[in-house]
C-alpha cells in the first residue's frame, strides 16, 4: 500500500510539473519568436519606407550603403524587389557570413507575392530548437497607396534557437528539481499517513504469532491518528481479546474433557475386560470384542486430543534438544514395535551434533506421530527410513515409510484435524496425528513437508532451524 500511495503521489506531482513546464516550454518558445519576429519585422519595415525614393527615381545608390552596413553588422541580407519580382538591390554580404536570397527560391517567392499583393508578414510556424529553417519577412512597398515592390530581409534563427534551448534547459532543470523535491516530501508524508496502518498490521500479525504460541494477546492501544483509525484500533483490540478468550476457553475445554473422560474410559476398559471368558454366546462375544476396539480407539482419541492441547498450551517456551540423541532413542524404541510387525527401521545422517528448539518433549511427541504412521501404513517385509539432512542453517528430519502413500489431493488434506483418507479408513487412527505435528512445528518456527517419493509410499518432513551449541 505504501508503494501505491507513493505512486500515486508521484504521479500527480509528474502530472502538475509536465503539465505546467510543457506549456511554459512553449510560451518561452512563442515568446523568443515574437521578439525575434518583431526586431526583424522593425526593420524590414523600415527598409520599405525609406526604398520608397530609389524606387520611384531609380537610383538603388541611394539606399544600398545603408543595406550594406545593415547586412555587416547584423549579418541579415536584404533585397528589394519591384513591382514584378525582380531584386533590384540587394545586400547580400560576403559568403559565409549571410545566406543569399534567392527570389526564386519557393519560399521566398511565396512570402514576396503575398506582400506584393499588400499583406503584411506573419510570425510563422513555432520556433522550435531541431527547426533551422530562417525567417523570411516581405513588407510591402508603398507609394501614395499603390504597392510598387517589397523589401526582404532573411534572418538566422540559431542564436534564438540557442536562448531557446538555455531557457527549455532551466526549465527541465527545475521540473527535476521540483520532482525531487516530490520526492523527498512523498515519502516521509505517506509513511506518516500509513503509520496508523502499519501499526495495526503488525498488531495482526503478533495477534498470530501469539495464537499459534499460546501467548497472552498484545493490544495495539490508541496511540493517535484520524478518529476513524483510532476507532478500528479500538476495535481491533476487542476482537483481540475475545479471539485471546475464546481460544484459551477451546483448550481449556479440550484439556479437561479429554482428562476427565478418561477415567470413566478406564473403568468402561476394565469392565468390559472382566466380561472375557464369561461370554458364552457366540454373537454377543463378537459384540463384546467390537466394544473392546472401540474403547481403544477412544482411549486413543483422547490421549492424542489431550497431546495436542497441550501442544497448544505449551506458552512458547522452548528448550535446546540434541537431534542426535532423540533421534537415536525414538528409531530404538520404535524398533521393536516395528520387528513384531516385519518391518525394519533404519536411520541415517546422525552424528552432526546438531541443536534445535522445540517445547519440551516436542520433538519426542513429532518423531512417534511419525513413526506410528509409517509403520501403520509400511508393508511387511520393508523398511521405514528416517533421514537427518542439515543445509543453510536448517535440519530435516525425513521420515519414509513404504506403504500405500497419498494421492497429490490428499498430501494437502493429510494435515487436517481428524482427515484420513477413504483408502485407510480401516487402518487404527484417529487423524490427529499430523495435527499435532503442524502444532508443535508452529511453535518451534519450523515446517511440515509431505511427498510421494519415488518407489511408492509417502515422506514426511520436519523442518527446523539449527542453533548454536
Amino acid at each position: 500500500m505504501r508503494v501505491r500511495l507513493q505512486a500515486i503521489v508521484l504521479t500527480l506531482v509528474a502530472a502538475l510539473v509536465f503539465g505546467l513546464g510543457i506549456p511554459l516550454a512553449l510560451s518561452v518558445a512563442a515568446s523568443v519568436q515574437l521578439d525575434l519576429f518583431l526586431d526583424r519585422l522593425t526593420d524590414t519595415s523600415r527598409f520599405a519606407s525609406l526604398a520608397q525614393r530609389p524606387l520611384v527615381e531609380n537610383r538603388p545608390d541611394l539606399i544600398e550603403d545603408e543595406l550594406r552596413r545593415y547586412t555587416e553588422v547584423y549579418g541579415v541580407p536584404v533585397v528589394i524587389a519591384n513591382q514584378d519580382g525582380e531584386g533590384v538591390v540587394s545586400a547580400l554580404g560576403e559568403p559565409g557570413q549571410a545566406a543569399r536570397i534567392n527570389v526564386k527560391d519557393a519560399v521566398i517567392a511565396s512570402h514576396l507575392q503575398q506582400a506584393l499583393a499588400g499583406r503584411r508578414s506573419e510570425p510563422g510556424p513555432l520556433l522550435m530548437p531541431w527547426r533551422t529553417e530562417p525567417l523570411v519577412l516581405a513588407e510591402p512597398i508603398l507609394i501614395d497607396g499603390e504597392v510598387r515592390g517589397a523589401v526582404i530581409t532573411l534572418s538566422s534563427t540559431e542564436k534564438a534557437r540557442t536562448e531557446l534551448l538555455w531557457w527549455w534547459a532551466l526549465i527541465a532543470a527545475g521540473a527535476v528539481l521540483a520532482f525531487g523535491l516530490a520526492l523527498l516530501v512523498a515519502v516521509p508524508v505517506v509513511r506518516w499517513i500509513l503509520r496508523p496502518v502499519r501499526r495495526l498490521d503488525d498488531a495482526t500479525g503478533a495477534l498470530v504469532a501469539a495464537v499459534v504460541s499460546g501467548r497472552e494477546v498484545e493490544r495495539v492501544e490508541e496511540s493517535g491518528g484520524p478518529p476513524e483509525l483510532r476507532q478500528l484500533e479500538r476495535s481491533f483490540d476487542r476482537m483481540a481479546a475475545s479471539v485471546d478468550e475464546a481460544l484459551s476457553a477451546q483448550r481449556a475445554f479440550v484439556a479437561d474433557a479429554s482428562h476427565q473422560l478418561r477415567n470413566p474410559l478406564t473403568a468402561l476398559k476394565i469392565r468390559l475386560g472382566n466380561l472375557d471368558g464369561h461370554v458364552d454366546d457366540d454373537l454377543a462375544a463378537a459384540d463384546l470384542e467390537a466394544a473392546v476396539v472401540d474403547a481403544r480407539r477412544l482411549n486413543q482419541i483422547l490421549d492424542e486430543l489431550l497431546s495436542l492441547a497441550r501442544a497448544e498450551a505449551s506458552g512458547g517456551e522452548l528448550v535446546p534438544v540434541e537431534i542426535d540423541e532423540v533421534v537415536g532413542a525414538r528409531v530404538a524404541d520404535w524398533t521393536v514395535v516395528g520387528a513384531t510387525r516385519d518391518v525394519s527401521l533404519v536411520s541415517s545422517g546422525l552424528g552432526g551434533g546438531l541443536r534445535v528448539l522445540t517445547p519440551a518433549r516436542g520433538l519426542e511427541v513429532v518423531l512417534d506421530a511419525l513413526l506410528d504412521n509409517a509403520l501403520k501404513f509400511t508393508e511387511p517385509g520393508t523398511e521405514v527410513a528416517v533421514t537427518v539432512t542439515a543445509a543453510d542453517g536448517k535440519v530435516d528430519i525425513a521420515v519414509r515409510d513404504h506403504g500405500p502413500g497419498l494421492r497429490d489431493d490428499e498430501l494437502e488434506r493429510a494435515a487436517d484435524r481428524f482427515w484420513r483418507s477413504a483408502a485407510h479408513q480401516n487402518v487404527p487412527g484417529s487423524g490427529l496425528g499430523l495435527a499435532i505435528v503442524t502444532e508443535i512445528m508452529a511453535r518451534s518456527d519450523g515446517s511440515l513437508r509431505l511427498g510421494s517419493p519415488e518407489g511408492g509410499g509417502l515422506e514426511v518432513t520436519v523442518t527446523l532451524p539449527v542453533v548454536s551449541p
